[in-house]
This record gives C-alpha cells, structure tokens and sequence, in this order.
C-alpha cells in the first residue's frame, strides 16, 4: 500500500457523488464524461499526490486546499502552488508521465471528486470539451507561475502579487502557510502586512486573514 492510500477515504456512493459534481463549477462538462467519478477525502496533512502514487488520478477540489511543492536536494519544501475548490490536479498527467518531484498536500480536510486517468485516457483524449477545458487550467497555472516569477523581489511587492494572483478573491488565509508559499518567515509575512494595512493596501477581515483593497 502507497503512502497516498494509506489514509485516504474512497467514496463510491452515487448519490453523494452525484450531489459533489453538481455543486461543481464544471458539471455541464463532467456530466456527460463516461467514466467511474468517485470522491476522496484526505485529513490534513496527507499527500493529495505524490512520488509514492501508484496510480495517475485526476481529481477536482471540492472542499479544501491544497499545498503544492517539490522537496529540494538538501530536503526542504520549495512551494510552486497552492489550490482551492474547482483546482485541478492531475491535467498534467494526462499527456505525459508524472513528475517525480511534486507532492500535493491537503493543507486542511479536503474533498476531491477523482477518477482513474489510467482506465479513461482514450476517453479523456477524444472527448473535446474537456480538453478545451484543461488546456484553460494549464494556461492559468502557466500565466500565474510566469508572472510570479517575474515579479519584482522586494518581499513587499512579492506579498502584493501573492495576494493578487494566487490568493482567490485576493484574500491571504494563514500567515505561516502564506509565508511559506513566499519563502519568508512569518514574522516577515506579518510586519509586511501590518505596514500595508497601515498603508490601506490591505484590510485585516479576522484572524490571519486579510484581503486586498485594490479587489474590492
């Protein structure tokens, strides 16, 4: 047994299965797939993806978020993404072999609707609306990584793009996962965020919570 099946609830009830994918942003498209959907559902801290998969899944966020990171040569976490509800996992997969260096983690319980990309991949392949929706993910995750990348390096302005472009509804959840994500201390994460409050560049909406102004 892999470390991802370990601990991880699978969910075949069709019924709750049928209520998750119609609550989804995607149903019109999921719908109509033909293949086995079922739900998972991972307690904090499990791995969502990993080396350790045996098998290629493709899964869909439905409640939660999720930690995306590769663990470097000296053996710390170097964050390339994060997730939340409708995030896709596993679009990659579908066209080449997984990376062996990406883990995925739930960074608080979570809910994924899943399916085997293995036993649908022709399926996958020929059915055009859902390729034309995973080549919209792909971009989006491409667009966010090259302007992230090109941001400007004062851990001020990194803090600004963050919220921008990576925090959904431009509203940071979390300073120490937030900080982790910006590769700084939370302490830092958190004096930035003080002098941008005071700046009226951000609001503070509760308790390691804050949203950005210009998105209001």
């Amino acid at each position: 047994m892999s470390c991802l099946e370990a601990f991880m609830e699978r969910i075949f009830d069709e019924k709750k299965v049928a209520a998750c994918i119609a609550k989804s942003k995607y149903y019109s498209i999921l719908s109509t797939m033909d293949v086995d959907f079922y739900l998972i559902k991972y307690e904090k801290g499990e791995f969502v993806s990993s080396p350790f998969q045996t098998e290629s899944l493709f899964q869909i966020v439905e409640q939660g978020s999720i930690s995306i990171y590769i663990i470097r040569d000296d053996g710390t976490r170097h964050a390339l993404s994060s997730g939340t509800t409708d995030y896709f996992l596993g679009d990659m997969d579908i066209f080449y072999p997984r990376s062996g260096d990406v883990y995925a983690e739930a960074a608080e319980p979570l809910t994924c609707i899943a399916f085997s990309i293995d036993k649908n991949r022709e399926t996958l392949l020929s059915n055009n609306r859902f390729l034309a929706l995973i080549c919209s993910s792909l971009s989006s995750k491409i667009g966010t990584m090259t302007t992230l990348d090109a941001a400007p390096a004062s851990l001020s302005e990194r803090v600004m793009s963050y919220m921008k472009y990576k925090c959904d509804g431009g509203i940071l959840k979390g300073v120490e996962r937030a900080a982790f994500h910006l590769h700084c201390s939370a302490r830092q994460l958190q004096r930035i965020l003080n002098q941008s409050e005071r700046a009226g560049l951000v609001k503070k909406t509760g308790k390691g919570t804050y949203k950005l102004c210009e998105l209001e």
